[in-house]
């Protein structure tokens, strides 16, 4: 053969002998990307609603005062305020730095959320196995793998629930408390020496820091899931963590100590004020009226799965601990009364989906407990997804069946657009009250309690509203409340008149409500 004909064809192996090697995504990545793809234009097509008003609002407050940023529905101060946490900063900045109104940004942050909850949900998988295929199910399970009723609250990482609610800090929030779990059990894993001293202690230690860090940011960001996820962490660590040295000890001190720094240091509001503060309580009982009928799916192949764990690891597997320490932290929700503790129900179901994805990973051939295992929850999965989650990304213009489709909140831009930013709205509709205020408009009444404003002053705010609606009110009573408040505008409902100090400016046909302006 010629000189020439060899010198065109490529030796073999001369690839891996120059380093190089070909890039094949996991089946992870290609999934996952798929699924972010799939899930960001099924989010992209619904009208935000819902909590997302309020969101917007905390985003056009920080966009007006970075430092000293009024109370997000009302005209009032607004130190103390939870919703101003490193993650609204950051969005308030961004809206500072680019023009975009607190509705645009929040709308971006939807897809930039997921992206933090799958790389950290694949991460965290991939700590607990090195299965290939167990990140693909359990993204299968932790999205389809619920009940057959909805349960649609914020950071619930079901498919209904994310399409409404990607745009949340709940949803970063989730998506941080994986990656907290992850590197936890990584670290937790290493038992190797450290030194303290020198050189080589430093990395160590550092990275112990700034997993510290990432807990007091999610402390921040969403304190009640940082309840789960600190409970989390400390089953990880507890599961995993074979080396109970001092140095060991020493390590994960500093993790707590730097956590606790971090959140108290937060100039914008105490979250430890937050412990014991009942305010959110009653608006989150509805969390505990049908947990069998949201659940039970996920119980069903979640739970073997768990005690198979249990028979091959013990009960200090890091999935049981944290399934049990989630359990308990509902149950004294329940019986304690403080049932915003509830939001863990969300959180409480990953351990049993993530068992039941490191279960079905296995390689084959399965044995028939194994095989019986997968059958039922494909049957499971299918049924989550028929009764429950499918009308979250199938529109309902290829839909042949008729799903429920998620929320979709009316749209208030046609009163927004006579409301200038600081003017003061009196209604008492519900959409509206968490909707408007991400226009800029101020409330006489803020909807829901916040630690910015003493509650006995908001409940005095709400009888202003329900005397100045109540059908027997004179305009002297009217006008003190309109004095009292600075009211220019009424968004008024159906079910009340017009009253005579006001001039009607725009209807809504939708929900046949009034904007009128008062004289």
């Amino acid at each position: 053969m010629s000189a020439e004909v060899l010198a065109g064809r490529p030796t073999r192996g001369a690839t891996a002998l120059r380093g190089g090697r070909l890039w094949r995504p996991s089946p992870y990545q290609v999934f996952g990307f798929l699924f972010w793809l799939v899930m960001t234009l099924a989010y992209w097509r619904l009208p935000l609603c819902c909590d997302a008003g309020q969101h917007a609002a905390v985003v056009e407050r920080l966009k007006a005062d970075l430092l000293r940023p009024r109370h997000p529905t009302a005209d009032l101060p607004g130190a103390g305020s939870p919703y101003y946490s490193p993650y609204a900063l950051a969005q308030g900045v961004f809206a500072r730095l680019t023009g975009m109104s607190g509705w645009e940004v929040v709308r971006l942050a939807g897809p930039l959320n997921l992206l933090v909850l799958l790389t950290g949900l694949g991460r965290f998988v991939r700590m607990l196995t090195p299965r290939p295929w167990a990140p693909v199910l359990a993204l299968a399970a932790t999205t389809l793998l619920w009940g057959t009723e909805r349960a649609s609250w914020s950071g619930y990482p079901g498919l209904m629930s994310l399409a409404g609610s990607l745009a949340h800090p709940s949803a970063f929030a989730v998506g941080l408390a994986f990656w907290a779990w992850a590197l936890t059990g990584t670290r937790a894993r290493d038992t190797a020496r450290v030194r303290f001293v020198g050189p080589r202690g430093l990395p160590s230690l550092t990275g112990y820091a700034g997993l510290g860090l990432l807990y007091g940011l999610v402390l921040l960001v969403h304190p009640i899931t940082a309840v789960a996820t600190l409970a989390g962490g400390a089953a990880t660590v507890a599961g995993r963590q074979r080396d109970a040295n001092p140095a060991v000890a020493a390590r994960w001190a500093l993790t707590c100590a730097v956590a606790l720094v971090a959140a108290a240091a937060w100039p914008y509001f105490d979250v430890f004020g937050l412990v014991g503060n009942a305010g959110a309580d009653a608006v989150h009982r509805r969390l505990y009226d049908d947990p069998f009928g949201q659940f039970w799916l996920a119980a069903l192949v979640g739970l073997p799965a768990l005690w198979l764990r249990v028979r091959r690891s013990g009960p200090r597997d890091p999935l049981v601990l944290m399934f049990a320490a989630d359990c308990l932290l509902a149950a004294y929700g329940w019986f304690s009364g403080h049932y915003a503790y509830g939001r863990v129900l969300g959180l409480t179901l990953v351990p049993l989906q993530c068992a039941l994805a490191v279960e079905l990973a296995a390689p084959r051939p399965w044995p028939a407990r194994r095989r019986l295992l997968g059958a039922v929850a494909a049957v499971a999965a299918c049924a989550g997804f028929l009764t429950v989650q499918a009308g979250a990304v199938v529109p309902r213009s290829l839909d042949p069946v008729g799903f429920a489709q998620p929320p979709r909140g009316p749209s208030y831009e046609w009163a927004a657009q006579y409301i200038r930013p600081g003017q003061v709205v009196l209604t008492d509709g519900r959409q509206a009250r968490g909707t408007l205020p991400g226009y800029g408009a101020d409330l006489v009444a803020p909807a829901r309690p916040d630690p910015a404003l003493d509650e006995s002053e908001r409940l005095r705010r709400l009888a202003d509203v329900r005397a100045y609606l109540a059908p027997g009110s004179t305009r002297a009573q009217r006008t003190a409340v309109v004095r009292r408040h600075q009211v220019r505008w009424l968004l008024l409902t159906p079910r009340h008149t017009l009253p005579e100090e006001a001039v009607m400016v725009a209807w809504s046909e939708r929900t046949g409500e009034v904007l009128a302006r008062v004289r």
